[in-house]
C-alpha cells in the first residue's frame, strides 16, 4: 500500500481510501441478521490489506455505528474522517457528538463540512469557522475540511488557506475546470480527495477508473465499498495499478466522448 501526505496535514493516508458510507447498502442488507457481521468484514478486509484512512458521514448514522464497530480494537492505527451537514454551531457540536459515540472514539482525524451553502470564514458571524477551530485546538478533531459539490465553493476553500483538505466528485468522466482545481489543490497543498471515483456507478471500468485517478499522486479516492469481489478489485488494481499507455488514454477518451 502506498502512502502520502493528505496535503500540509500530517496524516500520512493510504492513496487508496475506504468509503463508509456504503455499509448500509443494499448488497449489505441483504444479509439480514448478518448485515453487521459482513459490514465488519469489508473494514477488516480493507485494513488488513494495508488501507488506513476510513470516510464517512453523520448523515448516515448506521454506517458510522457499523464502521465504529468493526475498528474496535484497531482504532490507534487507522485515520478516520466524517461529515456533518450542520449549518449552525449548536447542530455542529450535537452532530460531533454523536459521530464520536457512534465511532466510539473521542477524537476525529478530519472532520468535514458537507455541501455547505456557503463557505464559512474566520471571524464569519455564522460562527462555524470558529466552533471548528475550537474543537480543533480542543483536539476533539485534529484537522477540518469542506465536502462540496460545488466548484465555486471548492475553489474558495483551496484558496482561502483556512481548510486543509477539499473533497469533490473527481473521476475520469470529470470535465477541465474540475481537473484544473485538483491541480490547485496540489499547488496549494490542499488535501485533494476524490469522491464518487466511479461517477457513482456510471463508470464501470474499474480498471480505468483506477488508472485515470492513480496519474494524480496527490489524489485520495474514496472508494464506497458495496461487496468483497468489488473490494477485491479495487485492492488488485492498488497492488497492480494499470498502465497509462496510448492505448489506455484512447478508451478513456472514447468514454469521456460517450457521457459528455
Amino acid at each position: 500500500m502506498e502512502f502520502i501526505a493528505l496535503g500540509k496535514t500530517e496524516l500520512l493516508v493510504s492513496r487508496t481510501a475506504f468509503g463508509a458510507m456504503s455499509l448500509d447498502c443494499p448488497e449489505i442488507e441483504a444479509f439480514g441478521d448478518k448485515a453487521d457481521e459482513k459490514a465488519c468484514s469489508l473494514v477488516h478486509q480493507a485494513y488488513d490489506a494495508g488501507i488506513n484512512f476510513f470516510d464517512t458521514a453523520h448523515s448516515r448514522p448506521l454506517c458510522e455505528k457499523r464502521l465504529g464497530a468493526a475498528l474496535h480494537g484497531i482504532r490507534q492505527n487507522v485515520l478516520l474522517a466524517t461529515k456533518t451537514n450542520a449549518v449552525t454551531p449548536p447542530q455542529l457540536r450535537a452532530d460531533l457528538q454523536e459521530s464520536l459515540l457512534a465511532l466510539e472514539t473521542d477524537t476525529i482525524d478530519l472532520y468535514q463540512l458537507e455541501n455547505p451553502a456557503f463557505l464559512p470564514l474566520e471571524h464569519g458571524e455564522d460562527g462555524m469557522y470558529s466552533i471548528l477551530s475550537a474543537f480543533r485546538k480542543q483536539g476533539v478533531i485534529k484537522h477540518f475540511g469542506v465536502v462540496t459539490e460545488s466548484l465555486d465553493i471548492a475553489r474558495q476553500a483551496a484558496e482561502s488557506g483556512l481548510y486543509e483538505s477539499v473533497q469533490i466528485s473527481f473521476n475520469m468522466l470529470s470535465m477541465q475546470p474540475v481537473i484544473d482545481f485538483v491541480k490547485l489543490c496540489q499547488s496549494r497543498e490542499v488535501g485533494c480527495i476524490a469522491m464518487q471515483p466511479l461517477n457513482g456507478g456510471i463508470v464501470k471500468n474499474i480498471p480505468l477508473a483506477f488508472g485515470f485517478l492513480h496519474q494524480y499522486e496527490h489524489v485520495v479516492p474514496v472508494w464506497g465499498v458495496h461487496t468483497q469481489e468489488e473490494l477485491q478489485q479495487i485492492l488488485y488494481f492498488n497492488d497492480h495499478p494499470p498502465l497509462v499507455d496510448d492505448k489506455f488514454n484512447a478508451e478513456v477518451e472514447e468514454i469521456r466522448r460517450r457521457f459528455n
